[in-house]
């Protein structure tokens, strides 16, 4: 009991520094909106789904991919299950399954509202202005067009962002290996592992913008490996009983399903045929 409860206090520290960081990250990316004006009925054209060109399926799979990260799904499951325990109390067990729902439908509307804050200020604040595909250039731009606050906000939500996704990316393994593979690692041992990518990139002077876009497109293609079998899984009575997901919910989700995997092989397809 008393390592249960140490766990318990361990995960509970690292949600509340997440959400510390979710706010500062929210903060930083959305403080530029206030002093730029936007265009509402430009925004409403952009809900339309569509491309303009190979970049930007790419730009797309990226931007899924940092939004709705597939290790982040294992992760979350293993805090619910961990922070709540094992229920035989089914009122209890309904209350917890709705909590859970909505955590995850509210995490997922604030990281697609960043991503969409971020498009709404440069869009807003940066059209036409020259080497703002790049992260130093990015802040460069915005510092200089929206003052030095804002760019220091900006800085300081970039920073946070790293340090939650690492911190994420980080305890999503360490309970992948230890829940589902089963397998342990020192923890010096995995810290030192998962630099190396990191360090091979700094060494190989790949440009970090172009390498952090591509990392995200890697996760985009991971997405369909984590929520199929999850699809299968929820819905099946076996497994969850009663809580089993009904047919429309499992129609939505395998089309959402489709839907991805269609991007990516489309993005696969542009960059054999060298289009990307």
């Amino acid at each position: 009991m008393g390592i249960l409860a140490l766990q318990r206090r361990g995960q509970q520290r690292f949600e509340l520094v997440i959400l510390g960081m979710l706010a500062v990250i929210a903060v930083g990316f959305v403080a530029g909106l206030v002093v730029s004006p936007v265009d509402w009925g430009g925004v409403a054209a952009g809900l339309v789904p569509r491309f303009e060109g190979a970049t930007t399926v790419l730009l797309a799979a990226s931007m899924l991919g940092a939004t709705v990260m597939p290790h982040a799904i294992y992760l979350h499951s293993s805090l619910a299950r961990d922070r709540h325990g094992p229920s035989a109390d089914p009122a209890r067990l309904r209350l917890l399954l709705r909590a859970t729902r909505w955590d995850v439908v509210l995490a997922l509307v604030v990281a697609g509202g960043v991503n969409i804050a971020m498009l709404l200020l440069a869009a807003a604040s940066l059209p036409g202005v020259q080497n703002t595909d790049s992260i130093q250039g990015a802040t460069a731009a915005i510092t200089e067009h929206l003052g030095a606050g804002i760019g220091i906000a900006f800085g300081i939500a970039l920073l946070a962002s790293g340090l939650a996704s690492t911190s994420v990316g980080a305890y999503a393994g360490s309970e992948i290996m230890g829940g589902l593979l089963r397998v342990r690692v020192p923890l010096l041992l995995r810290r030192l592992i998962t630099l190396i990518p990191a360090l091979v990139v700094l060494a190989l002077g790949i440009d970090p913008t172009w390498a952090l876009v591509l990392s995200q497109v890697v996760l985009s293609f991971g997405i369909p490996f984590a929520i199929i079998p999850l699809i299968v899984l929820t819905g099946r009575r076996s497994v969850m009983g009663e809580h089993a997901n009904r047919l429309p919910l499992r129609i939505a989700a395998i089309v959402v399903a489709a839907l991805i995997t269609a991007l990516n092989l489309a993005l696969l397809a542009l960059t054999f045929s060298g289009a990307v």
